[in-house]
């Protein structure tokens, strides 16, 4: 699909403004949650608190990163000068801590018990980590082998990237409508999912299964009851998209009133990696791929191959010649809208394996990334959109081979700026005058 209207529509001066305005406001928020060259991080922000004391032949060892994971959430703290680190969690739940082995001194590694220790909440609000060192040679990884294993779980997360930057294009191509409630669409899925499999016990593929036709409801029902009677009442875009922000918001507040602050996991979550060389992917990892692949044929072809398609692609083109040359406008933009919940609410479910868990706010967390991959493909291209996200998730998770890992999804946004700035109208995107 071209990007004939679209264009017009936004200056790419005024495009890279949004962008730049979007990406100080990630920064700020990422810069916040970063990693804490102190003893203790977020101990006055949570009720809960794991603590450590890291110690080699008796003595202290200052400056050793520990990283906590779990529930969807993240932090990490380095030792103070007496070896100790306490870290605040939000809830009593289990969480991964990984203690970084290149941070210790030479000659001291971590003897038995491994690195990694999986920390479970008893009756008390401070869970106690302690690692055993000794001396040894530290193994360590190759640079090509890193490469190689974030290349693949980049690739993974940009096919899911995909799925919901797909849906966002051709809602765009075709209304014009930047959906900021997009970001909802994709937790709806997956909340769709927790729901059936963990609450009402059906099994996760059947959920999976229901959980995408309902999010297909969920774009037809927000198309008929907001988005169709604002068009017909000739509202601009700029309101449209302010509609879009309350809408979101909006729903993202609900979904947190009805399953709460906390994360969830969904069956079949953690299932332990296959060695595929130095690749490690699990088989839910390996099944994600799979399912995006296919799915991503399949809207191939429903774009190229079948009338539908072939009218979509029209509608998006120039809306009044397909009106005029008799193309059902109205009913062409209701199916995109059901395409789209419905690949939404895939890449959510894929998205709550891959983080992993499930919570209120987990589309917004990826709004961003959806936004910059749908643009720097080409906006109102749905090839484009899937260009722009295999290079937005490659991306970040090879950038986390230079940059810390809290800086990967800023600097996706710095890469879509700068290929904007050259390419005002994408990768993928038609090049037309403006004005």
């Amino acid at each position: 699909m071209s990007n004939t209207h679209a264009v017009r529509r936004f200056a790419p001066r005024k495009l890279v403004l949004l962008l730049g305005l979007l990406l100080a406001a990630l920064t700020l928020s990422t810069l916040g949650a970063g990693a804490a060259h102190a003893d203790e991080i977020n101990t006055d922000q949570y009720d809960y608190v794991i603590a450590g004391n890291v110690q080699f032949d008796g003595e202290p060892i200052e400056d050793v990163l520990i990283s906590v994971k779990g529930s969807g959430y993240e932090a990490e703290v380095v030792t103070d000068a007496d070896g100790k680190w306490r870290i605040g969690v939000p809830e009593k739940e289990t969480y991964t801590v990984s203690l970084d082995e290149d941070t210790l001194p030479k000659g001291v590694v971590v003897a038995k018990g491994g690195s990694t220790i999986d920390a479970e909440f008893g009756l008390t609000k401070v869970k106690s980590v302690n690692f055993f060192l000794g001396e040894g040679e530290r193994t360590t990884v190759s640079f090509f082998d890193q490469f190689v294993n974030r290349f693949v779980n980049g690739l993974n997360f940009g096919l899911l990237l995909a799925l919901a930057a797909i849906g966002m294009s051709l809602i765009f191509g075709t209304t014009g409508l930047s959906n900021f409630a997009h970001a909802e669409m994709i937790t709806f899925g997956a909340l769709a999912t927790l729901t059936l499999s963990v609450t009402l016990g059906v099994p996760i593929w059947l959920a999976i299964i229901v959980a995408i036709a309902l999010s297909g409801a969920l774009g037809f029902g927000l198309d008929a009851a907001i988005w169709k009677p604002l068009r017909k009442k000739g509202v601009g875009l700029i309101p449209l998209m302010i509609v879009s922000i309350g809408l979101s918001l909006a729903l993202r507040y609900t979904f947190q009133l009805f399953y709460g602050g906390g994360t969830s996991q969904l069956p079949g979550s953690g299932m332990a990696d296959l060695k595929f060389g130095p690749i490690s992917l699990s088989p839910i990892d390996l099944a994600s791929m799979g399912i995006s692949v296919v799915v991503l044929l399949a809207v191939s072809y429903f774009l190229l191959r079948t009338r539908i398609g072939k009218a979509t692609r029209a509608v998006s083109d120039n809306p009044s010649l397909a009106s005029a040359s008799g193309i059902d406008v109205d009913g062409v933009i209701r199916i995109v809208w059901i395409v789209g919940g419905a690949l939404a609410g895939l890449s959510g479910v894929l998205w709550a394996y891959f983080r992993p868990g499930v919570s209120w706010d987990m589309g917004f967390q990826i709004l961003l990334l959806v936004f910059a991959a749908t643009t720097l493909g080409g906006l109102g291209t749905a090839f484009g959109a899937l260009v722009g996200s295999i290079i937005v998730g490659l991306f970040v998770e090879l950038s986390t081979l230079w940059l810390p890992s809290d800086l990967k999804y800023v600097g996706a946004l710095v890469v879509l700026i700068l290929v904007l700035l050259l390419r005002p109208q994408g990768i993928l995107g038609r090049k037309e005058r403006i004005g």
